[in-house]
């Protein structure tokens, strides 16, 4: 196995510390770090692109909130992907070996961190529609529309920018050798919770309600609430499609979590290998998150595959029929019940259009 030294070699040490506490833990991965970041780079930024593509015409055929949701998480992931993947590993790491400007460095790693946590939070508004859209229908139908998903988009990615700032003072764990002080053990703590802790205890408890009504309306009896010809709902596509994409979050970042709090309380990464090698591979782990959800989308939604197909063919939207290219489009404020109650009136007075005048008479 190849020994790669440490790259990030610290620029200050603390003249108290022996010298075993100042060798620094060889990276034992070599150079498989750099070239698994330049595949996952050279194929995630493609597929996340194709995907944002395809999200952008469903949400412009369908006016849907749904889409405007999982457009906003792919294009945080393509975020975390440059500045993460490709800034700080593969250009400050294994190009300059980290011999730039602190400056530079710690004005990277904000950004970094504001990525991250704009692609991670992204996912909590979406979790938050579907429970709404499965739980409380009727209020969804009020609620959601493209509008109002655009702005809660727009304020979850400032108050993400507005995270990442304290994190500018984040501590480089591979060439810092003294052990992590008060300030890293504050930001440490907040950077486990906003990227991990938060975000899945709201995913366990909002995905665990839509579950357990899914289960008390089959379970339902005939004749309780439901019509007897009304077939149970069972999981959704769209339901399984978030179910699927938190907890692949919650598996990938999990290592991570436990390898940096493990550095704060038990042994470093400067100085023991083997956490450096646990927090080399749980990084590996982590960054694949930003990857994976396109296959996730065709995995589960036929409508996601054939805008795809037609996105990489070249081909536009779907022909609609002439009635539909003639009618006027709703503004994008619009709820879904208002649509429903404006072509629930016009299909009544063309009912009553087509209704003979004999039938009317008895009407």
């Amino acid at each position: 196995m190849i020994q790669w030294p440490n790259v990030t070699e610290s620029g200050h040490h603390d003249p108290d510390l022996k010298p075993e506490e100042l060798q620094r833990s060889p990276c034992v991965l070599g150079f498989i770090p750099v070239v698994y970041y330049s595949i996952l780079l050279c194929v995630g930024v493609p597929v996340n692109i194709l995907t944002a593509v395809a999200l952008t015409r469903l949400a412009c055929r369908t006016k849907r909130a749904l889409y405007c949701y999982l457009l906003a998480v792919t294009c945080s992931d393509i975020l975390s992907q440059l500045f993460i993947i490709f800034v700080g590993f593969l250009l400050e790491t294994a190009v300059f070996h980290r011999e730039v400007p602190e400056l530079l460095l710690h004005s990277v790693s904000a950004a970094e961190f504001a990525a991250n946590h704009a692609s991670i939070w992204s996912t909590v508004p979406l979790t938050v529609d579907r429970y709404v859209a499965l739980c409380h229908p009727l209020l969804h139908r009020q609620i959601s529309y493209p509008a109002r998903a655009r702005k809660i988009i727009a304020a979850v990615l400032t108050l993400s920018l507005v995270s990442g700032v304290p994190f500018f003072w984040w501590s480089d764990v591979w060439r810092n050798s003294r052990p992590p002080t008060r300030l890293d053990a504050a930001l440490i703590w907040t950077h486990v919770t906003i990227i991990y802790f938060l975000p899945c205890s709201i995913f366990l408890v909002l995905n665990s309600l839509i579950i357990r009504h899914l289960r008390a309306r089959q379970h339902q009896r005939p004749g309780q609430g439901e019509h007897k010809s009304t077939p149970p709902r069972h999981l959704g596509k769209t339901t399984a499609m978030l179910l699927a994409i938190t907890s692949v979050f919650a598996i990938l970042w999990a290592p991570r979590t436990m390898v940096v709090i493990y550095h704060l309380y038990v042994s470093s990464v400067h100085r023991d290998w083997r956490v450096h090698l646990a927090f080399d591979l749980s990084n590996m782990l982590a960054m694949l998150n930003t990857a994976v959800n396109f296959f996730l989308y065709c995995f589960v939604s036929k409508p996601f595959r054939v805008t795809v197909r037609d996105v990489l063919l070249l081909r536009g939207g779907p022909r609609f029929p002439h009635r539909t290219m003639t009618q006027s489009a709703p503004p994008a404020n619009t709820s879904v019940s208002s649509l429903y109650s404006v072509n629930n009136k016009g299909w009544r007075q063309d009912s009553v259009a087509l209704t003979p005048i004999s039938d009317r008479k008895s009407l």
